[in-house]
């Protein structure tokens, strides 16, 4: 193979768009929840209209979760390659395949890229005040399919991480997870959203069961994995993530550890903010504590973290290093918008790597 490999980042390739705006405008477009998905069209003329705006120019850089933690491993020094989908070329008047492929390689990521007949995923991220609105339009990341993902491409790396928005493609899905298990590597999983781990319960427990498989999730995400689990449609109000932080450590985590006993994995990993993080192996819990900073945008820190957390678990380290290692890279993500961070920021993490 032409580049070296350690880990292998699969996912949906789309471009971040960073923006302020108003709420008002944005009702006015349909966009009224803090996550919602819209078509491709729509997105094209809302991209068209804030890049022709002088008043407030947006930010655009390579996104989804996969791509995002192949950034932050590869600036770790772990050789990283991304694998998904993007538009033709030819077929996007802003280029966007060139900021996402550009990015990715400023970072020192190898891109491994198919064409797909719609045009480049977008996803904006609109910083309202006090609230953050996120749209997303996927476009040609849904093409990537199995006939994409080789034996010859899996068999070089350590480990994987695996979009958990890729669930819904059960047999593409499926594909890696039996070329990895054919030669014990592990897979990283990140549940992507509580809308998502409440559909994919079920899969993951199945997954876990038959492959060595790490599961990443926030602290929302486990509640539901939870009562899913549970099938509890007990609705929990929490006064402040203290209150949340200590109902997943002394109700979740230990019924949730029963699931990682005997075998190495699966591992789950449940991280909690400014509480730090809480990994579930061999029937164990470590918790690894941080402290809390005030972020600048915390989109793209869960996946800084698990870039840190596999990387460090790539070179070694025990899994208490590996957590350990996920907040305080997480933590200098959140100063930046999504993962748009310098490499001199974590040479000293990279360092630590060697």
């Amino acid at each position: 193979m032409p580049y070296p490999l350690e880990l292998l980042c699969i996912g949906n390739a789309v471009v971040d768009v960073f923006a302020d705006a108003n709420s008002a405008w944005l009702d006015t477009l349909g966009l009224t929840e803090p996550l919602q998905h819209i078509s491709r069209g729509q997105a094209q003329q809302i991209l068209n209209t804030l890049t022709g705006s002088a008043d407030a120019v947006p930010v655009l850089c390579s996104g989804g979760g996969a791509a995002n933690a192949a950034k932050i491993a590869a600036m770790l020094n772990v050789k990283t390659v991304f694998a998904g989908c993007v538009g033709a070329a030819g077929a996007n008047d802003d280029n966007l395949p060139g900021i996402f492929i550009k990015d990715l390689r400023t970072a020192g990521v190898f891109p491994l890229l198919n064409e797909g007949t719609e045009k480049t995923g977008v996803c904006f991220i609109f910083n309202c005040g006090n609230e953050t609105r996120i749209a997303a339009a996927p476009g040609a990341a849904l093409e990537f399919s199995e006939c994409h993902v080789p034996e010859d491409l899996v068999a070089k790396a350590e480990a994987i991480m695996l979009d958990g928005y890729m669930l819904d493609r059960r047999p593409l899905v499926q594909h890696i997870l039996q070329l990895a298990n054919r030669r014990g590597i592990p897979i990283a999983l990140d549940a992507a959203s509580v809308f998502q781990i409440k559909e994919k319960t079920e899969d993951i427990l199945q997954y876990s069961r038959n492959y060595p498989l790490i599961v990443f999730m926030n602290a929302d995400e486990s509640i539901v994995f939870y009562n899913t689990i549970k099938k509890s449609r007990e609705k929990m109000d929490f006064s402040d993530e203290r209150e949340k932080e200590a109902l997943i450590l002394r109700d979740i985590c230990p019924v949730l550890k029963y699931i990682t006993e005997g075998e190495l994995f699966p591992i789950i990993v449940i991280k909690l903010g400014g509480g730090g993080v809480a990994v579930l192996a061999g029937g164990n819990i470590y918790r690894e504590e941080t402290f809390t900073i005030i972020p600048r945008n915390t989109v793209g820190a869960g996946d800084a973290f698990g870039a840190a957390f596999l990387s460090a678990w790539i070179r070694g380290k025990s899994i208490r290093e590996c957590a350990a290692l996920g907040n305080k890279v997480a933590r200098e993500v959140l100063m930046v918008p999504g993962t748009g961070i310098k490499k001199e920021k974590l040479k000293k993490f990279a360092k630590y790597l060697r």
